[in-house]
């Protein structure tokens, strides 16, 4: 009887072992060991990507059409000096970038192409729009053939064209006069900025007004106010009409994306690229390049 108590615990004895021996092999098998080396969700896509640079511009030619408009005595004249100079300086710092391919905030019956054929034999040189001033310059200085028009108008347009009455169900009560104490800080920016052109070089200028935090502030203007209606319309405007005009714009540069070799240059109004920055920045296919990082 001793014997057998004897032997039935070293059997116990021997089977424990083994079931630790073989947890501990179940341990060592799993990817949190120390040797291993944890994914980030980066890992899972191509490390090659697109390059695109986000030009966000005031526009040169002050056509008035935003909501904000810039006061006569602010504005300055981008065919006299010093400035003239300064777009020289600009389009040269822009070209380091050594885009592909250049997307303009312009609409298909635009003619893009064209115009630049027209530009390079010496038209338009007189025309303050950046769209001459920058975007035709720098394809003609680097030899660059086509311009790719990108702008899109947004869905509330397309609601508005086919039931304007449904329409106004979703978002016709927006209150525009929503008293909202933080609009001041917001107009206070916007007319300090203003002065700033004036004062600043033009290649630093837009250096800090594509910053991080410009563009954030920027975009947060159009969460103030109006977005504040009560029973979402407010909520229900921004994205049929604002944020879904800038997607329909991504979806157009992605149109014309042929692969990680491409540099893409993209001039746009800074409102616009408020957002294009947040979707590039989050789309594994780009690689967004910060306008002040250029050498």
């Amino acid at each position: 009887m001793k014997y057998t108590f004897l032997l039935l615990a070293t059997l116990f004895i021997i089977s424990c072992t083994d079931k630790n021996d073989r947890t501990t092999e179940k341990l060592d098998a799993t990817p949190t060991q120390q040797n291993d080396t944890i994914k980030t969700a980066a890992d899972f896509f191509p490390k090659e990507k697109a390059n695109v640079l986000v030009v966000g511009v005031f526009h040169f030619d002050y056509p008035g059409l935003d909501e904000y408009k810039t006061p006569p005595e602010d504005q300055i004249d981008v065919l006299q000096e010093p400035k003239k100079s300064e777009v020289d300086e600009l389009v040269a710092y822009i070209k380091k970038f050594k885009p592909t391919k250049i997307a303009i905030e312009a609409n298909p019956n635009w003619n893009a192409t064209e115009k630049l054929r027209k530009y390079n034999q010496g038209d338009f040189r007189d025309q303050r729009d950046e769209r001459y001033q920058i975007g035709m310059r720098v394809a003609s200085e680097l030899g660059i053939d086509t311009l790719y028009q990108v702008n899109s108008y947004s869905l509330s347009r397309d609601l508005y064209k086919k039931d304007s009455v449904f329409l106004k169900t979703i978002t016709g009560d927006v209150n525009w006069d929503y008293n909202d104490p933080l609009w001041k800080g917001f107009e206070e920016w916007l007319a300090y900025d203003d002065k700033l052109v004036s004062k600043m070089n033009l290649t630093e200028y837009l250096k800090n007004m594509n910053s991080r935090e410009s563009h954030q502030y920027g975009y947060g203007a159009y969460l103030l106010g109006g977005f504040k209606t009560e029973n979402n319309q407010g909520a229900d405007h921004l994205s049929i009409w604002w944020y879904n005009r800038n997607l329909r714009i991504f979806r157009n540069i992605i149109g014309i994306t042929e692969g990680p070799e491409d540099r893409i240059m993209v001039l746009m109004g800074n409102g616009h690229a408020a957002i294009l920055r947040q979707l590039f920045e989050s789309s594994p296919a780009y690689e967004f390049v910060e306008f002040d990082s250029l050498e």
